[in-house]
């Protein structure tokens, strides 16, 4: 398991990093499936490793200057002030239609990325604030509503909003980086005694995997080829959200 593992969040990581998400909804229900305690293992576990995969990749997105500091900044604040009152509004409205709106907008977003279409004009400076302001606040009451991170639903909104695919990711890396830090902490508090070797394992995989994805797509990765990986990666959560949460519930 210690090598296992740690291999199979490196070929994650490496794909998440990419894509400006921390991956923490597909590390969790692995460790689920591996046998570890959901509560107080899996989620503890796959909420650090979120954040070392979207810090690690800001950093190198940061230092390829990819990120649009004013929007990420922005969002990750608003969305950790935002999601307590998403939260505590939980039972006033139906996860179930939220789901579903969110869901179709994160396949109108893949399908416009898929097709190429964006808007021409290029965002000025008090355009990217009100965006940061009022996307970051909205996701963090979704985030807080259906009790799940916005993270999958930054890069749909930027991109519609007019931002590059490449700074999309860039700049939803460091925002998730926020939220997903501030998710870990609540659920340390529940976590059981960590298995450190396992831990560390894990951790340096999914580090590894994040550095050589982040560094892939910042030099190498033509956008058209990132715009098709991200539309097929949005398609795929929208039908997950679909089926799991709307079809199943």
């Amino acid at each position: 398991m210690l090598l296992i593992i740690p291999l199979l969040f490196f070929g994650i990581a490496f794909l998440f990093s990419m894509l400006g998400m921390g991956g923490a909804q597909v590390y969790i229900p692995i460790l689920f499936w591996l046998g570890l305690d959901f509560k107080t293992e899996a989620i503890p576990l796959g909420m650090l490793l979120n954040v070392v995969n979207s810090a690690s990749a800001a950093t190198t997105y940061a230092q390829k200057k990819l990120i649009d500091w004013r929007i990420a900044l922005l969002f990750g604040l608003t969305m950790l002030v935002a999601a307590p009152f998403g939260a505590l509004a939980n039972h006033l409205v139906s996860t179930k239609m939220l789901i579903l709106i969110f869901a179709l907008f994160t396949a109108l977003a893949g399908l416009l990325m898929w097709v190429g279409w964006q808007p021409k004009r290029p965002m000025a400076g008090n355009r990217r604030t009100v965006l940061g302001l009022a996307g970051g606040g909205g996701l963090g009451l979704l985030a807080g509503l259906i009790g799940r991170g916005g993270g999958s639903f930054v890069v749909p909104l930027l991109y519609m909003a007019g931002v590059s695919a490449k700074t999309a990711a860039a700049t939803s890396a460091l925002a998730v980086t926020f939220s997903g830090a501030s998710s870990f902490v609540s659920h340390l508090a529940t976590a059981a005694r960590p298995d450190w070797p396992l831990w560390g394992a894990c951790v340096a995989g999914v580090f590894l995997g994040s550095q050589l994805g982040s560094h892939v797509m910042a030099t190498r990765l033509k956008t058209q080829m990132l715009k098709k990986i991200f539309a097929a990666v949005l398609l795929l959560i929208a039908t997950t959200l679909i089926v799991k949460d709307i079809l199943l519930f």
